[in-house]
């Protein structure tokens, strides 16, 4: 008669050994890669004092300067306000393509999987610095990147919800005799309106951080002044530039939470 007491284990032996093999990669993928850009910490102990003499520079900042940012602060709001937007009208049909439940085909699914992978594949900045040579410098190059960057964002979660609704409702709808359109308003927004407007509230919040350095590019907005501060060496100024995105940024921050509360 066996004495053994059974010993409980999370995982069986296959998934342990997978688990540690995969934590090895991992392992072997970040010392690969901290080896390949030869960093070194042999100058560490300049750091602290490079990090006080900076400080040191833009203490304190400069309030007068803020006359100067109010402007392009403002712009930088309304840049994400519109590319945002924008992107909401283009995400719509994106999305439709891209859920498996509301294409029409394969051939349809897979556009709008491949709009989606494009638009996130590329960094907001990029987008900027191709559409400021499109519009030239400016508001507009900024919004459009804004927009067409947060397509792929809102595209891909809103066509996940899309895949998730009860569907009998949709066919209810059209045996009704809904047209298309009707469809898409009476049968298929009403059932993801809650993450449409959550979604669009987030990724608005993102875009005020994203629209903030479009300025670097000449994408307009608040980014122009913080580069122009830190080309000129006036420290004080960047301190106040800094300051006032932050703001934006907080406040930015508080409107979502509370718009997400709201549609929950």
């Amino acid at each position: 008669m066996s004495t053994d007491t059974p010993s409980w284990e999370r995982f069986d032996r296959r998934r342990r050994l997978g688990r540690f093999v995969g934590t090895l990669t991992a392992a072997l993928v970040v010392v690969a890669s901290w080896a390949y850009m030869d960093i070194s910490f042999v100058d560490a102990g300049s750091i602290p004092r490079e990090v006080n003499d900076l400080l040191t520079r833009m203490y304190p900042p400069d309030v007068g300067y803020t006359t100067s940012i109010v402007t392009p602060l403002i712009e930088t709001i309304h840049i994400a306000a519109l590319g945002t937007a924008g992107a909401l009208v283009l995400a719509v049909p994106v999305a439709l393509l891209a859920a498996e439940n509301t294409t029409p085909n394969r051939a349809t699914y897979w556009l709008g999987k491949v709009l989606v992978t494009v638009s996130r594949s590329v960094n907001t900045i990029v987008w900027a610095l191709i559409f400021v040579v499109v519009f030239g410098a400016g508001p507009l190059a900024g919004t459009v990147a804004i927009a067409f960057r947060s397509v792929g964002f809102l595209g891909k979660l809103l066509g996940e919800e899309i895949e998730e609704i009860d569907f009998g409702q949709v066919e209810g709808v059209r045996a009704a005799g809904a047209s298309p359109v009707q469809t898409l308003l009476y049968g298929i927004l009403p059932q993801v309106k809650p993450a449409l407007v959550g979604l669009s509230v987030y990724r608005w919040d993102i875009n005020v951080r994203d629209s903030t350095v479009l300025g670097f590019v000449g994408a307009g907005g608040i980014g122009v002044q913080l580069f122009r501060a830190v080309n000129s060496f006036a420290w004080q100024s960047v301190a106040m530039v800094l300051v006032a995105i932050l703001g934006v940024v907080i406040a930015s921050e508080g409107i979502s939470a509370y718009a997400r509360r709201l549609v929950r």
